[in-house]
């Protein structure tokens, strides 16, 4: 059994790690990458297009030596998987941290969607399934400890209300339910399968992040109706969680769902 204790610094600090994040360059995914840096990492941003992972990583803060890399990587092309988790590790010697934060939207909801725009948001979870067992490839050859973050929702865990959205805009597409419910389980089970190489996985879900220009302030208005705190989340209010999750903080925690909604499924 361990006998020193760490000091919760020590345990928040990841100095010497590298963070690899997809969809760094995003609204939420920008905040998560900067709580990376403000840590210690080395953190590589993951983006469709070379040059604005690039000029993402230009704004971060570099800690105790820290270097930060933009590459290109597509999660939903399995090849841009491959090749961009390569650049990755060819950039910053190696990768501890993955958090799957990427994912194309689909917009219809269960009145419009088609068969293949189902099927098409549903792949963002293979991109996550993919780019997730490299890792633990990678660190299981270098035998080194990991940490997986999956980005699920709120709304893998409920159904939205219909009236939030009626005669504001489409209702919450089926298709994002039914992918972060599986983003969700997904979480349980490649944590229990890749527990014994120490390799952790757990998921972070956020609740109602709507990005303002963008949502319609109508929509907005209601959906704080619905919260028990009476507003939505602030980005920098996901900072806290995702650095516990990558962190030696949660090192005896993995499979679960870390929910960061302002009550929202407490309701």
């Amino acid at each position: 059994m361990e006998t020193s204790e760490p000091t919760v610094q020590q345990l928040f600090d990841l100095t010497g790690k590298v963070a690899l994040i997809t969809g760094g360059t995003g609204y939420l995914g920008s905040t998560m990458a900067r709580a990376l840096a403000e840590a210690g990492a080395s953190v590589v941003i993951s983006s469709r297009d070379r040059s604005r992972a690039q000029a993402a990583v230009e704004t971060l803060p570099r800690a105790g030596g820290a270097e930060h890399f933009g590459v290109l990587l597509d999660h939903m092309q399995p090849s841009s998987i491959e090749s961009g988790f390569a650049e990755a590790i060819e950039s910053a010697g190696k990768v501890d941290i993955l958090v799957n934060n990427g994912n194309e939207a689909q917009a219809n909801d269960w009145t419009s969607v088609t068969h293949e725009q189902f099927t098409r948001q549903l792949a963002n979870a293979s991109g996550y399934f993919t780019l997730a067992r490299l890792l633990r490839n990678h660190v299981v050859e270098r035998s080194a400890p990991a940490s997986i973050v999956m980005l699920g929702s709120m709304y893998g865990q409920v159904a939205s209300y219909p009236d939030a959205y009626e005669g504001v805009c489409n209702a919450s597409p089926a298709g994002y339910h039914a992918l972060k419910g599986g983003i969700i389980h997904l979480t349980r089970h490649l944590a229990i399968y890749w527990a014994c190489d120490d390799v952790r996985v757990n998921c972070l879900s956020p609740g109602p992040f709507p990005k303002n220009p963008g949502v319609q302030l109508e929509l907005v208005k209601r959906l704080c109706v619905k919260s028990p705190m009476v507003r939505m989340g602030l980005p920098y209010e996901l900072k806290g969680a995702i650095l516990f999750l990558v962190s030696d903080a949660s090192s005896y925690m993995t499979g679960q769902n870390l929910t960061i909604d302002g009550g929202w499924t407490a309701w």
